[in-house]
């Protein structure tokens, strides 16, 4: 079974997070060293508090250089993924993307045969993150959905920048739905998602998929994506500094992935916002959370998805931060969130498979004598 090596001081430290996350709030907070943070209505959850009192000692993000940055950043996630979530099986495989193998991670649940299938990719700037980074989420995303979860490791920037990750995302989604069959899933129920720069790119071959021609997806998980470079939105003054992802950072991992600002700015393929049409797209579910600077772009993005007639299920998660999705094996709140994404995942991609017959049952070619619905 595929699961990211972890040593005695990773298990350590690991238990020492689960620990201080299961503190009485009021000892998280004296703990923290400040009051209670409440901002825009909002109070941020004890634990992540604590969690980032507990950041700010040791270091923010390093944004040096991008491998200075994937090595603290691994380190970081093996201290909050936890014990890893029972599943059916794991096995790690390679799969065709745009411009040659990518490394991929398949998940299937207890129940596999015939159960959807979620192609997930990772958040990380478009600069860090891989299988290993984000194996908690995708373990527990497969067994509280009860859902094939197929996570890719498309390439990153600033060696690969855009649209080469857009590129190798559309390739897996359609790898992902001519091999269904053989992974265990459903050919008819394959969904994308990601959190983050990942959503990013879950919303953008969303788009794409309707546009060239070929199989939509089912449903699109965007967990707290990044959408829109172009806006100064209120929630990324309100959090700047102080919640894990900055505002300098978000400037910084634009810089990677763009090669040169503005240049590719109104371009849906990085901003999915700037597309002309967000109409006849995938059912989605878009996770914001109350203390993450990408908070407000999110919910335009909802709210442009709803006004063309997208069904769309929005979620804030008041109290938590950006990165939360990662947090899984530390914070009962972190925990608590992902299961309900799970489960509204679910959920879409039923809406999604009914909507695909409906469309498919009226569509002219369809009701022709003697031409079978393809």
């Amino acid at each position: 079974m595929a699961e990211p090596k972890r040593s005695v001081a990773d298990r350590m430290g690991a238990l020492v997070m689960k620990g201080l996350c299961s503190l009485p709030e009021n000892v998280q907070i004296a703990l923290s060293g400040k009051k209670p943070i409440v901002i825009d209505g909002h109070t941020l959850a004890p634990e992540l508090q604590l969690l980032l009192a507990a950041n700010e000692k040791r270091g923010q993000m390093t944004l040096t250089t991008p491998a200075a940055l994937r090595k603290q950043q691994s380190e970081a996630a093996r201290l909050i993924s936890g014990r890893p979530t029972r599943v059916g099986s794991v096995r790690d495989l390679d799969i065709d993307g745009a411009a040659g193998k990518l490394r991929a991670r398949h998940y299937a649940p207890e129940r596999a045969e015939g159960a959807p299938l979620l192609v997930f990719f990772h958040g990380g700037g478009f600069v860090f993150g891989d299988l290993d980074t984000h194996d908690a989420p995708c373990r527990v995303l497969c067994r509280h959905g009860g859902m094939h979860v197929l996570a890719v490791d498309y390439r990153l920037a600033p060696e690969n920048p855009f649209p080469a990750p857009v590129e190798d995302a559309l390739a897996a989604l359609r790898w992902a739905q001519a091999h269904a069959a053989e992974l265990g899933a459903d050919p008819a129920r394959v969904g994308v998602g990601g959190d983050s720069a990942g959503a990013n790119l879950s919303a953008a071959i969303a788009q794409l998929a309707v546009r060239d021609g070929g199989a939509p997806p089912a449903c699109q998980m965007l967990v707290y994506p990044a959408v829109d470079r172009t806006r100064p939105y209120p929630s990324i003054e309100l959090f700047a500094e102080g919640f894990f992802l900055t505002r300098a950072s978000i400037d910084w991992f634009h810089r990677q992935y763009s090669g040169a600002p503005g240049v590719h700015d109104r371009d849906p393929r990085l901003g999915p916002l700037h597309a002309e049409s967000h109409a006849d797209l995938a059912p989605a579910l878009v996770v914001t959370a109350g203390f993450d600077p990408l908070r407000d772009e999110g919910e335009a993005y909802a709210a442009a998805l709803q006004a063309a007639g997208t069904t769309t299920v929005l979620r804030r998660f008041d109290a938590l931060i950006h990165g939360f999705f990662n947090m899984v094996g530390v914070s009962p709140a972190c925990r608590d969130a992902v299961i309900e994404i799970a489960g509204v995942t679910r959920a879409l991609f039923a809406i999604g498979a009914a909507q695909s017959r409906r469309a498919t049952s009226s569509s002219p070619r369809a009701s022709q004598p003697g031409v079978s619905p393809s």
